[in-house]
């Protein structure tokens, strides 16, 4: 079958003469193609099939994110303002040349998707990103993902920053400057990024959002990642937190509009989605508890990522053998009840969410600015049995400002800058465990998520605000003593565990975790913001 093709918006020699300039010549180039094209070249190329309402499911290489294949080319622009070590490696201006110029040679000659999109829904703050890749699929991905310019804007379109993404080209390891045949190299000076050796289109999406980590604080504005709906009365609460905390499942609520499942800016004026599209984890994913990011893994145009397909070509969203990564990535349209232009108010509320597997921390607490700022730099969660291979018990992570592989700059930078915007705004501060109760994993529960949503809807309300508190001993935290719809055991820790030694045991080993992680950032912050868990020093 032959493929029709379209009109360019843009002549094709102006595309490729653009191209040209970073050696990319003599390419078959499809230049803005539409969704039903991208189905027809993605199934020609053998890269996926359509499943049971029409989504195209695929298979990828990788399962999940190569944070540590990912380098930063350091030079004047970067050398003072990144934080080197961690997730952010630096490279040389010559090691992306090199590997630019061996891409490019790759690609000579090959098909390429170019897809010319908007990061950032405030135009104020918006990137122009020209995505440059050999898969349909990617193609089809990112225009999930990112904001689609009209046809007139696409007609104007000049891109600030250029993503090449080659899944094919491997990277040949120390040979070629990095670790291994995945590479993913940004160059804030060159506004380009090179994505190698890995199917997994998530890199498509962090990369920028990376980019966007680096540059929009030199704007003042606080870029995060998070959640973010708006109520009927205009309210906006933000969501932090690490994948298995409940971000995309708690922020998708029938009673308030939906900004962005997952990455966001902060102004003076408000908050605006950096995206026009979600990508959420669907391992388990339940009709009755999530009905529309169900309904998303049987609609047309959504791209599943590492879901198992049955040979009758439905889905089986219970099976984790390929990976418990599995995903879906869909315009954020598909959410009925979504905010249309992604630009709301002032936040009202910021709630942090963890998953605490040690079944310490309270269902909900309220925050001091000083807390808010340890417990977003800490950006701690637990990992459990059965979502990575080789976990045997809970495992704590911290990830500093819940996004440590995306942020470029020093942790303690973002959070100065969110308590600038928390403090002039006045809005409340929740830390919200989604993880056990009454023990440990394995020995307790799971906090129910309607039991979560019933708090959630108290605090955001501002009914909590005429609720006594308390202050529970270790983490200095202060709980509700009663709260519609929860049984108030629940709220207080300690009154969930059968056995009051095994709760200390298991509290002071959770607070001698936060210290040890804490001590890297404790000569760049604030010594309030260090003292608001007690015991440091």
């Amino acid at each position: 079958m032959t493929i029709p093709s379209r009109t360019a918006p843009l002549p094709v020699h102006s595309l490729a003469t653009q191209l040209a300039r970073l050696g990319l010549r003599h390419a078959a180039l499809h230049h803005n193609p539409s969704v039903p094209e991208l189905y027809a070249h993605a199934l020609r190329l053998g890269e996926g099939v359509i499943t049971e309402g029409g989504p195209l499911a695929v298979i990828t290489d990788k399962t999940g994110r190569r944070p540590h294949d990912r380098f930063i080319v350091e030079d004047e622009l970067t050398q003072g303002t990144v934080w080197w070590g961690g997730f952010n490696t630096p490279t040389t201006p010559a090691v992306f040349g090199r590997l630019l110029s061996k891409m490019a040679d790759y690609a000579s000659g090959r098909e390429l998707f170019v897809q010319d999109l908007y990061a950032g829904a405030d135009s104020r703050c918006r990137l122009s990103v020209r995505f440059v890749q050999q898969m349909a699929y990617h193609s089809l991905f990112v225009q999930n993902l990112f904001i689609r310019p009209s046809q007139a804007q696409k007609a104007d379109f000049e891109p600030d920053w250029t993503v090449l993404n080659l899944p094919g080209f491997q990277a040949a390891g120390e040979a070629d400057g990095v670790r291994s045949e995945t590479a993913i190299l940004v160059n804030f000076t060159r506004k380009m990024i090179l994505v190698a050796g890995t199917h997994y289109a998530g890199e498509n999406k962090k990369s920028i959002f990376g980019v966007l980590n680096f540059v929009l604080p030199m704007q003042g504005v606080m870029p995060m990642h998070c959640a973010a709906n708006v109520g009927k009365g205009g309210d906006v609460a933000l969501f932090f937190g690490l994948s298995g905390t409940g971000k995309t499942t708690l922020s998708a609520d029938s009673a308030r509009q939906l900004i962005g499942d997952d990455e966001h800016g902060w102004t003076e004026d408000g908050v605006f989605n950096f995206e026009g599209g979600c990508y959420a984890k669907v391992i388990n994913l339940s009709p009755q508890a999530e009905p529309e990011i169900f309904k998303t893994t049987h609609t047309f145009g959504t791209v599943l990522e590492n879901v198992v397909v049955r040979p009758d070509y439905t889905l089986d969203l219970a099976d984790h053998s390929l990976t418990e990564n599995t995903r879906s990535a869909y315009p954020i349209e598909q959410i009925a009840n979504h905010l249309p232009g992604g630009v709301a108010g002032t936040p009202t509320n910021v709630v942090l969410l963890t998953a605490d597997a040690y079944g310490v921390l309270p269902p909900l607490s309220r925050l001091s600015l000083e807390q808010m700022m340890y417990h977003f730099i800490s950006g701690f969660t637990a990992k459990i049995p059965g979502t990575e291979d080789g976990i045997q018990e809970p495992e704590p992570t911290f990830s500093a400002c819940f996004g440590a592989p995306f942020m470029p700059r020093h942790p303690g930078e973002y959070a100065e800058l969110l308590a600038q915007r928390v403090r002039a705004s006045g809005a409340a501060i929740w830390l919200v465990n989604t993880g056990w109760s009454g023990g440990g994993y394995g020995v307790g529960q799971r906090i129910s998520i309607q039991h979560t949503r019933a708090l959630l809807t108290e605090a955001l309300s501002g009914r909590l605000g005429r609720v006594k508190f308390e202050t529970e001993p270790f983490f200095n935290l202060e709980i509700p003593v009663q709260v519609s719809g929860v049984p108030t055991p629940m709220l207080r820790p300690s009154a969930t565990w059968a056995d009051q030694t095994a709760y200390a045991a298991a509290a002071h080993k959770l607070v001698r975790l936060f210290h040890q992680n804490f001590k890297r950032f404790e000569d760049s912050v604030d010594a309030a913001v260090t003292a608001s868990l007690p015991g440091h020093g």
